[in-house]
């Protein structure tokens, strides 16, 4: 503990908690450890707030089968250790002070054993899963998120125009309304710190101001602003999750998330799964994300969503105007997976992705792609913030006479609609995989790999992708400009299959 544990004390560490009462105790002593606990346990009951009970305690056999403690521990202190076991030392107490016998001592250590052992052999009884089970528990079965209930139509109204951020906030704020269970919580996300404040200030909601007006509407306890910790917010909301309520909860930038992804990838993901479905976390993870930025440099560009994708159990999705972020959040919401919500930032605000409001029931299915360019020649698959640079480019293409493209905006990466890519492809005979994120090992070489794997018959030239450079995104915007997909390389590449 104290070379594993900084300061060499976990009490220490926490020390600066505020409102946090802690107990230390020899976690060997039973008859301390029981007044100990009790006091803490008063304490939290009494509702003047957490405890942490820090008990010393040893470890009187090695760390595991492979383990051989006596190569790294000497006799004397393995014997000191062994002193202090608990069974031994409450052994001693039950003889000198409460007139235990021996022989009765004797007499429940073999009951114990006995149990241990029953308990043992009824474990190695219980058959093995079937093999045919082994995706069970990965996703919730219900309700599932790709099914036609999420499909649903905008609701006619105030036919104005919004923004994707609009949206988003709208969506928040019909979900929160409709239910209680819904928290928010993440990095600057409350409208001020103190709820007192909001007499006197406009207030923030966000550094996108996506969570604008939330914590006015629903009060501090469900909107809050959290420590700048990513694993904190993610296993936090986790452990919310599991009591039922229901985490929506905001990672500023995609960039600062990697703190957080051992939480993720370990917990949040597989949560159901090794539980074999008596648990789970239908967390949401809202993340800004992306480039295209003039100066976002490498700390507030990063796409990174093929490193989601490839973690079963987790929905990943990616909307790429404001009325499919609406309805794409309504079901990420609705639904009881843990999913990673993609929201790229150049998107926010920009005007050819806008779309009136489409009522607080507005859903979307996970899964389901969107054709938003009808063509013969081509076929473009991509996502986020390079479908409006393919549908540019298509449109300059037809505008020569050079062919005509069809582009595919998957939404939603996992799943992501595979029937949609195969019609689509078998239709036009040719294929472009677009998006943001790097080139090498990203999320197209996935798609182009099974188009060329199962739709090699169907195809009239190679299957080509277009991506980011492998490099980070740079600050210089000539530098970010070459790294990053245009409409100029989507054209290009356009041409180079047309002319095969």
């Amino acid at each position: 503990m104290d070379v594993q544990t900084p300061g060499g004390s976990i009490s220490k560490l926490v020390s600066g908690f505020p409102g946090l009462a802690i107990f230390e105790v020899d976690g060997c002593d039973f008859v301390e450890s029981y007044r100990v606990a009790g006091q803490a346990v008063a304490k939290v009951r009494a509702g003047e707030g957490p405890a942490l009970v820090h008990a010393h305690v040893v470890r009187p056999y090695s760390h595991s089968l492979s383990d051989d403690e006596r190569l790294y521990k000497p006799a004397a202190e393995r014997e000191r250790e062994a002193e202090r076991d608990p069974i031994r030392s409450t052994a001693r107490l039950l003889v000198e002070h409460y007139g235990v016998s021996g022989e009765e001592l004797d007499r429940i250590g073999a009951e114990v054993q006995a149990e241990v052992n029953e308990a043992a052999e009824r474990a190695l009884q219980q058959p093995q899963p079937a093999p045919e089970r082994w995706a069970d528990w990965i996703y919730a079965s219900e309700p599932d998120p790709r099914s036609d209930r999420f499909a649903s139509r905008p609701e006619a109204g105030d036919p104005a125009p919004k923004t994707m951020v609009d949206l988003l906030n709208a969506c928040l704020r019909d979900e929160m309304a409709r239910d209680e269970r819904i928290v928010v919580f993440g990095e600057d996300v409350a409208d001020a710190s103190h709820e007192q404040a909001l007499a006197e200030v406009k207030g923030k909601g966000g550094v996108f101001k996506v969570t604008f007006g939330l914590q006015r509407l629903y009060g501090a306890r469900r909107v809050f602003n959290s420590p700048l910790a990513e694993a904190n917010i993610v296993g936090r909301a986790v452990g919310m999750a599991m009591r039922g309520l229901k985490p929506v909860v905001e990672i500023q930038f995609l960039d600062y998330i990697w703190p957080a992804y051992m939480q993720i990838r370990n917990e949040l993901a597989n949560l159901r799964w090794r539980s074999g479905g008596q648990w789970s976390a239908g967390v949401v993870v809202r993340v800004p994300a992306g480039g295209y930025l003039k100066g976002g440099g490498p700390y507030h560009s990063q796409s990174g969503e093929v490193l989601f994708t490839h973690i079963p159990g987790l929905r990943v999705v990616m909307p790429s105007n404001a009325l499919d972020a609406n309805g794409l959040l309504r079901t990420a919401i609705r639904c009881d997976d843990p999913v990673i919500f993609l929201e790229h930032k150049h998107l926010y605000r920009q005007t050819h992705n806008k779309a009136p409001y489409p009522g607080p029931e507005y859903t979307v299915p996970f899964g389901k792609a969107a054709t938003v360019r009808d063509g013969s020649d081509l076929s473009v698959i991509t996502y986020g913030a390079t479908v409006v640079r393919a549908l540019h480019a298509a449109k300059r293409l037809a505008d020569t006479g050079g062919g005509s493209v069809e582009v595919l905006d998957l939404r939603s990466l996992a799943p992501y609609d595979w029937d949609a890519v195969a019609a689509s492809v078998k239709k036009t005979g040719r294929a472009l995989v677009v998006h943001e994120d790097c080139l090498s090992f990203g999320y197209g070489a996935e798609i182009a790999a099974r188009i060329a794997d199962e739709l090699f018959l169907d195809l009239d030239a190679p299957v080509r992708r277009v991506a980011a450079k492998d490099s980070f995104v740079a600050y210089a915007p000539v530098l970010e400009d070459v790294i990053l997909p245009q409409v100029e390389t989507i054209l290009a590449a356009m041409k180079q299959l047309l002319a095969y």
